[in-house]
């Protein structure tokens, strides 16, 4: 992966995760990896749901919108992450998990953030 992909990652992944402050969720976790099935982007609470947050960042519209971009295989992996999570953190309440959309402009200004709840069922 390129930097500066990288770097438009982790951009979005912090507006993410401010976003999600300002709407009260309290982030647990970051980038958070199991052996062989990828990555968590964010992990956070909110209330006594346990949500997991899909970051997708975009410069242009180019190739889609960031929402056109959770593919079913996608949608599978994240629904196996979030359950490898909640067992790991055995997490006995309930789960959920988001997808939130960012545009950021070639200037790195945000254009856009969209934040998609029960995007994916668990």
């Amino acid at each position: 992966m390129s930097r500066a992909r990288q770097s438009l990652g982790r951009r979005g992944e912090q507006l993410a995760a401010d976003y999600l402050d300002a709407q009260g969720l309290q982030i647990l976790a970051r980038n958070w990896r199991f052996h062989g099935l990828g990555e968590i982007d964010l992990v956070a609470q909110d209330g006594d749901s346990l949500v997991v947050v899909e970051v997708r960042t975009r410069r242009s519209h180019t190739f889609g919108s960031p929402e056109e971009s959770i593919t079913p295989a996608k949608q599978a992996r994240l629904a196996a992450l979030a359950a490898a999570y909640q067992d790991e953190v055995q997490w006995p309440g309930p789960l959920r998990i988001d997808v939130v959309a960012v545009v950021v402009a070639s200037d790195g200004r945000l254009e856009r953030l969209s934040h998609l709840r029960n995007a994916v069922g668990a």
